[in-house]
């Protein structure tokens, strides 16, 4: 008789718990759905990535996001969730980023299987917009040198591709960053050798109710996706920004991740007034899961007369 019987019987016998339930120490299947118009949008959770954020955020002194932590509950290292969003317009699934892959270790890589555990498989997915070919957005896109959404287009604006599918750009590059450059060639080999990569050029219309729009700053084509089903907008925005209790009260705030920060924060200023005036829900990939939400401008709180926001992110239900 195994230990779990004994223990409902003898627990049954004298009304006594004589041993607790195992931890799980797991998540559930992270995906969350909503509707937007007519389009059903499915975010699918990569996991988690936990970083030391104190040696990576630029413009804020260290005393100042230390507290900016502290009023948000966080400590070091900061857990940054890595989201990928599935959009199903009813004619076409699209697919807006693809997680790590794996290749950062083991709190991610489960966007696949969360793409499963939602109710679809791969090969069903028509389009894969990606926002820029930095690792844990690209690295879902391939498994043992084989395409893992073998029917599917994937689209990134040229300026992202010539920079990091250049061997010209790579050799001429510092040693460190070469390896950047080699995975994201080899990510995006089985999707070139089968003609199924189409770079675009701008902001441009790219699908019914999908719209690039130029984010450039965090890498030298990075993009963002305006996704609009009945004049309900959703802006989908890469890394436009990674550490929310410091970039939102701060929008100035940079990352060393960005390839040009002072750019960088020009778009997240912009980008943060337009969608907070718009009224438009956003979608970030490191955005706390299901990193969906809606920004509220607070006045010009932040330090050099910056305009601060407050994160709303949006609540659980049904979706209809």
């Amino acid at each position: 008789m195994n230990r779990w019987i004994v223990s409902l019987v003898l627990t049954t016998l004298t009304g006594t718990a004589l041993a607790s339930a195992p931890m799980q120490k797991t998540q559930s299947p992270g995906f969350y759905r909503t509707m937007l118009g007519e389009f059903e949008v499915t975010v699918l959770s990569d996991g988690v990535l936990p970083f030391k954020v104190q040696g990576l955020l630029t413009n804020i002194t260290p005393a100042q996001l230390d507290s900016d932590l502290a009023l948000a509950f966080l400590k070091e290292p900061v857990e940054l969730s890595v989201n990928g969003f599935l959009i199903n317009t009813g004619a076409k699934l699209e697919l807006i980023d693809t997680g790590t892959g794996g290749a950062f270790g083991p709190s991610v890589g489960k966007l696949l299987a969360n793409l499963t555990a939602a109710g679809y498989r791969p090969e069903q997915v028509d389009d894969i917009y990606i926002t820029h070919m930095h690792g844990d957005h690209i690295g879902g896109l391939m498994k043992d040198g084989k395409a893992v959404f073998p029917n599917a287009i994937v689209h990134a604006a040229r300026q992202e591709a010539d920079h990091w599918l250049s061997e010209t750009t790579m050799n001429a590059a510092p040693a460190a960053q070469k390896g950047g450059f080699q995975q994201a060639m080899a990510i995006f080999k089985p999707y070139r050798e089968a003609n199924h990569f189409q770079p675009f050029d701008g902001d441009t219309e790219l699908s019914p109710g999908i719209r690039s729009v130029n984010a450039f700053g965090h890498t030298p084509g990075h993009t963002m996706y305006l996704v609009t089903s009945q004049n309900e907008s959703l802006l989908l925005w890469g890394d436009l920004m990674h550490v929310a209790a410091a970039q939102f009260p701060n929008p100035s705030v940079t990352i060393n991740f960005d390839s040009d920060s002072p750019a960088a924060a020009r778009v997240r200023i912009k980008t943060f007034a337009d969608v907070a005036a718009k009224g438009y829900l956003v979608g970030g990939a490191h955005l706390s899961f299901p990193g969906l939400g809606h920004l509220r401008a607070n006045g010009s709180e932040a330090p050099g007369n910056v305009v601060s926001y407050t994160y709303v992110p949006v609540s659980y239900g049904v979706p209809h």
